[in-house]
């Protein structure tokens, strides 16, 4: 039983959209990460897949790309991203029949004796975007910081003493300053590993990874890890 991450598939098979538009590293990527995740996950590791799941506008639309995943070995531990749109009441979205997926939204899931927690996330103070609208940016950032310690503090209140948690925006800002996500996760006992996506030109910027305030933080997206799963716990 191994935890594995990859995040940011942007599937879209009832619409399709060509994501080679992005640059070649994107070429036939939805065939390359069913391919990749095949080879390398077995029926009983589970996957964390922090967002960025399907460009679909609604539910329905998305369906196909979910259930593409739940076909998948493995299970699958699931938060949104800033392009799935099609998440919606999170009680509407948990009762698709997806019986390999679990949707973590101000709560938590176990695997084993791991407690997966998340949320989206947004840009923090200091991103060089926050000027375009920051009291909407506040409000986001603010209701983020919430829905994590909801969930952190929901594996706690249930004893957990090994929490993973899944991100989509990366927690630091462009220069890798703290902030008051990384301050939460530094704060909250049991928390080892920290994963997260969103970032696609990574080349413009430092990539943070590695460990920070006794947790090991990852970057996930698909482009950044060659379209395949990357081993988080053996």
């Amino acid at each position: 039983m191994a935890l594995y991450a990859i995040g940011d598939p942007h599937l879209s098979r009832a619409q399709p959209k060509p994501m080679d538009i992005f640059g070649p590293a994107w070429t036939d990527h939805a065939a390359r990460f069913f391919a990749n995740w095949r080879r390398v996950v077995r029926d009983d590791d589970a996957v964390l897949v922090p967002g960025d799941i399907s460009w679909a506008m609604t539910l329905p639309e998305a369906l196909p790309d979910l259930e593409d995943i739940d076909a998948l070995p493995g299970r699958k531990f699931l938060i949104p991203g800033n392009h799935d749109y099609w998440w919606e009441a999170i009680g509407r979205v948990r009762k698709q029949h997806l019986p390999s997926m679990t949707f973590v939204q101000n709560d938590h899931a176990m695997w084993g004796e791991v407690a997966v927690c998340g949320t989206r996330l947004w840009l923090p103070p200091g991103d060089r975007n926050w000027a375009e609208d920051p009291a909407h940016n506040a409000r986001v950032w603010a209701r983020e910081l919430q829905r994590l310690q909801l969930s952190l503090s929901s594996a706690l209140q249930a004893g957990a003493q090994d929490i993973v948690v899944m991100l989509h925006y990366p927690p630091v800002d462009e220069r890798q300053n703290d902030t008051e996500a990384t301050r939460r996760l530094a704060a909250t006992p049991g928390v080892r590993d920290v994963v997260y996506g969103h970032l696609h030109g990574y080349q413009e910027r430092p990539v943070f990874s590695g460990e920070h305030g006794g947790v090991r933080y990852r970057l996930v997206a698909c482009d950044y890890i060659d379209f395949t799963p990357v081993l988080i716990r053996p």
